[in-house]
């Protein structure tokens, strides 16, 4: 068996339709250092099947519109040659972190870094968070002399890679001075986010996911890139990146359900259909040239702006995609106070005064 100087945690739908996907595809052209080892950390017995089935290869069915075309393929995915169980392959899996990874994925879900009373255990406990699981299993690496890995959450948290080394170390608060030093100084810690709607699984492995996809990695001495693809995009700083995802992609959804609400929930229950609507998407583009892009105008980050609301008016209006208003609707309160209310603090904070009426109604409820 190949070495993989990839170490995978978590088996997701959305890993697989996204950076396995990605290795996979460069792997045929001699683009990425090599292949996957993945691990599942919940040690759920009933994901055994897909398991054994995502080291045998898997299919993503990416389908959608991309430039005004539908699209409808199928990839293969290959990139992956070991699914391993951390609860009952641990022995394994420390042996490839310490002699082959050099690079460490994970997706664990939010879930996955909230601490566990378990945390404060001596030895390596299947009932630990992931963070401290990984302190275990990197002291051993460090204890053998293993070189220091890369380590790219992709958890969609906010400066994940800075949040899962704080969450890490705070697991390693009892273990070694020298130990902890190295897993602060020698490890690298990269942050990132990840953008691409996977709609559902297939089975007994892959996915169906639309055809836009991101990877956006924040630039560091030493950064090494899982693969070269075109979806990957190194950054001096995400910041930018996750104000347009934010306050352009998901500000449009939150805004879309304010007004599906406050019409007595008609003209459609799914994005796709209200973007069937001429009047609907009219208004929703309408928002965006109106009360959404002279922020980012102000802000001096509307390079490729036009290009990023099309493409998301593409996403929204995905004829294969069931996204369901109701599902969006979940938390609506929070959301319209992070995606509608921060937005227009940040716009005014750029200089941007002009009046956002949807955008005030919507956060106030006053939409009509």
């Amino acid at each position: 068996m190949s070495t993989t100087p990839i170490l995978q945690f978590g088996t997701s739908r959305f890993l697989q339709a996204h950076a396995d996907l990605f290795v996979s595809q460069a792997l045929e052209t001699g683009a990425a250092p090599g292949p996957i080892s993945l691990v599942q950390t919940s040690g759920d017995a009933t994901r055994a099947r897909r398991l054994a089935a995502l080291a045998e290869g898997f299919d993503v069915r990416i389908r959608g519109l991309q430039n005004g075309q539908r699209i409808d393929s199928t990839e293969r995915v290959t990139s992956i040659t070991r699914a391993l169980s951390l609860n009952s392959q641990t022995d394994t899996v420390r042996r490839i972190l310490r002699d082959e990874a050099r690079l460490i994925v994970s997706n664990t879900s939010d879930a996955g870094f909230r601490p566990q009373p378990a945390d404060t255990g001596s030895a390596l406990d299947p009932a630990m968070s992931f963070p401290a699981k990984l302190a275990h299993l990197l002291r051993e690496c460090f204890e053998a002399g293993g070189t220091a890995p890369q380590i790219m959450p992709t958890e969609l948290v906010q400066g994940n890679g800075a949040v899962l080394r704080a969450l890490v170390l705070g697991a390693a608060a009892g273990m070694d001075a020298a130990y902890r030093d190295w897993l602060a100084d020698a490890v690298t810690w990269v942050d990132s986010l990840v953008d691409r709607i996977v709609s559902e699984p297939l089975e007994p492995a892959g996915a169906v996911a639309e055809p836009y996809a991101l990877w956006a990695i924040a630039d560091q001495p030493g950064l090494v890139l899982p693969c070269d693809h075109p979806c990957i995009q190194v950054v001096p700083d995400l910041g930018p990146v996750e104000r347009r995802k934010l306050f352009i992609l998901n500000l449009g959804h939150t805004w879309m359900v304010a007004d599906w609400l406050a019409r007595g929930r008609q003209g459609g229950s799914l994005v796709r259909e209200r973007m069937a609507d001429p009047d609907l998407a009219a208004r929703l583009r309408e928002l965006y040239t109106e009360e959404v892009q002279p922020a980012f105008t102000a802000a001096g980050e509307d390079s490729g702006i036009d290009a990023y609301i099309a493409t998301t008016l593409e996403r929204f209006a995905n004829p294969y995609l069931d996204h369901r208003l109701s599902d969006i609707a979940q938390n609506h309160t929070e959301k319209l106070r992070r995606r509608i209310g921060d937005f227009l603090d940040w716009a005014q904070a750029q200089g941007d005064t002009g009046r956002k009426p949807r955008l005030s109604a919507a956060l106030t409820g006053e939409l009509s």
